[in-house]
């Protein structure tokens, strides 16, 4: 197990690198049809009949997203202002988000629901998985609350997979129908940006599995 988590951490490390390395490439490619970011996000928008999400401009490097409180996609600087292929893949991807919440898609609406039981035990997990780790032998209970809600965490991470899929499905449909960017190389530099940003959340996803077993042989290894 510790083998496997290992294995896991670095093929993380990789996807992550290859990620930034992709999108730091595709920055330096001009857009086909000159757009910037917060361009194509307001296209994108508009094509979809939604007029009540703001486009904002946030602070660092990629943290776009998509707030659906609030309703606003979210742009780092480099993807509001840039007019490259990078920025525009990554803020159609996140109007993608704001379509799924628009049309109520059931695994957006899902994952939402789990939002605020995932927000609210993340505070204490790793006290409680340190403490029911450390008291294991007289008070095992802790360590298997603490399992419990790990497996929700879990279940989170499973869960945004097809939400993060969808969102580029949707953003790569869009871009190629308008020509933004322009079909052919772009379009499949768009693609390529997507795919390795959506293979950060899988790994994410099999690391929080394997993290979860680790605690489960934990907890089965010691009461036997």
């Amino acid at each position: 197990m510790y083998l496997l988590i290992i294995f896991i951490m670095l093929g993380s490390m990789i996807v992550g690198w290859m990620f930034k390395s992709r999108f730091q490439r595709y920055s330096e490619q001009p857009l086909y049809s000159g757009l910037s970011g917060a361009e194509v996000a307001e296209r994108m928008l508009k094509d979809h009949n939604i007029h009540d999400v703001r486009i904002i401009s946030t602070e660092g490097q990629l943290t776009d997203h998509y707030n659906p409180l609030e309703k606003t996609v979210n742009l780092s600087h480099d993807v509001y202002y840039g007019r490259s292929v990078a920025a525009a893949a990554v803020s159609a991807h996140e109007v993608g988000h704001a379509v799924q919440h628009a049309t109520a898609y059931n695994w957006l609406m899902f994952r939402s629901r789990l939002v605020p039981a995932v927000s609210a035990t993340s505070k204490y997990l790793p006290f409680i998985l340190i403490g029911g780790i450390l008291t294991l032998n007289i008070f095992p209970q802790l360590l298997l609350v603490g399992i419990i809600l790990f497996a929700l965490t879990t279940l989170f991470s499973f869960v945004t997979l097809p939400v993060e899929f969808d969102a580029s499905r949707r953003a790569l449909v869009w871009l190629q129908r308008t020509n933004i960017t322009g079909g052919g190389e772009q379009q499949q530099m768009a693609a390529t940006a997507l795919r390795w940003a959506a293979s950060t959340y899988v790994m994410s996803a099999i690391s929080s599995l394997a993290t979860l077993l680790y605690y489960v042989m934990i907890f089965l290894g010691r009461r036997d």
